[in-house]
């Protein structure tokens, strides 16, 4: 996650000792110290508030500035907030805290939930408010939830999901609203955040998901999507396994998937590739093979865009292939 510089100041903050963060705040107009305790909470509820997330915010101001081990996010809006704009403004800014983050990312009170908690609320709702909801999720925890749907909301959930870029931003909003105040009450029960995809996007999110279940489900679903939609049933087959995913791909997968091609392709595939796929494929051959593999890419003059891209999907086929039979394993 790329912070903005507010994101930034607020998670400065939190590296100065209550004295000094009041004193800092203190010429501040109560709006702007608002602005700041709602980004400090938008970034510990979604979990980017870290120490070592505030220590790179420090280097990066060339600050040399102790961290603390361990920082509570609440004790520290109570203290700044009241030592800066009295108890009573203090009060009502953070009572103002829930719906201004809910504003903020409509999604993050699905995104912070418990499994077995989101699961019981969305079973009840129609598969196009779960496929919403599921495509704002991380990708892990979206297979989470698939996996335990019934079988039937399940296929349906899937098929909406490579629509959902069709969804309008305040529908979304709006369905991420009345899922979040279910899960409220549930919680409560229980104790007594946009921007619109591309179908790309969509699709290579539903891909992500969907590698991450056991093959007969994957397989299943696929099959499902396939009788209604064969080209886009086959668009998220593809989309399971791209060339960027080189690096994710666990060292006996990938070697597995090289076995047999030649350092000539090789070569060509990682012509101006990512230092970091560059690093990763020649990690996974012989030293006798990644030295071939450089001669090659010295003798060659400038190839053809078209023949890098053939030689990378030859690659990226192979994977796919693995990845078909359940073999293909990823670090993430």
């Amino acid at each position: 996650m790329t912070l903005t510089g507010k994101q930034k100041a607020a998670l400065l903050l939190t590296s100065l000792d209550v004295g000094a963060a009041t004193d800092l705040l203190q010429g501040f107009e109560p709006d702007v110290i608002q602005e700041l305790a709602v980004e400090l909470s938008y970034l510990e509820a979604a979990g980017h508030c870290t120490p070592q997330r505030n220590q790179e915010v420090t280097e990066e101001f060339y600050e040399a500035l102790q961290e603390k081990p361990k920082f509570e996010i609440t004790d520290f809006l109570d203290s700044v907030l009241k030592g800066t704009v009295g108890e009573q403004k203090a009060l009502q800014i953070k009572s103002n805290l829930q719906g201004l983050l809910k504003k903020k990312d409509p999604f993050l009170v699905a995104q912070t939930t418990d499994l077995e908690t989101l699961l019981s609320v969305l079973e009840s709702e129609h598969p196009q408010a779960v496929a919403v909801i599921l495509s704002e999720l991380p990708p892990k925890q979206s297979s989470d939830i698939l996996i335990k749907l019934p079988e039937g909301v399940r296929l349906s959930t899937i098929s909406r999901m490579t629509n959902v870029n069709a969804v309008p931003p305040e529908t979304k909003a709006r369905i991420a609203e009345m899922v979040g105040d279910k899960i409220q009450s549930a919680l409560a029960d229980q104790e007594t955040g946009l921007v619109r995809e591309t179908s790309e996007q969509s699709i290579r999110k539903v891909a992500v998901v969907l590698r991450n279940m056991d093959t007969d489900i994957r397989n299943n679903v696929l099959s499902a999507v396939g009788d209604s939609d064969p080209e886009k049933a086959d668009s998220v087959r593809e989309m399971m396994v791209v060339w960027e995913d080189v690096t994710s791909v666990t060292d006996r997968s990938l070697q597995e998937a090289l076995r047999g091609v030649e350092e000539e392709k090789l070569a060509l595939a990682l012509h101006e590739a990512d230092q970091a796929i560059v690093d990763k494929i020649k990690g996974n051959i012989s030293e006798r093979a990644a030295a071939r593999v450089d001669e090659e890419a010295s003798l060659m003059s400038t190839p053809k865009k078209s023949d890098v891209r053939e030689a990378r999907e030859t690659i990226v086929g192979l994977m796919r292939d693995l990845n078909s039979k359940g073999e293909l394993v990823f670090d993430n």
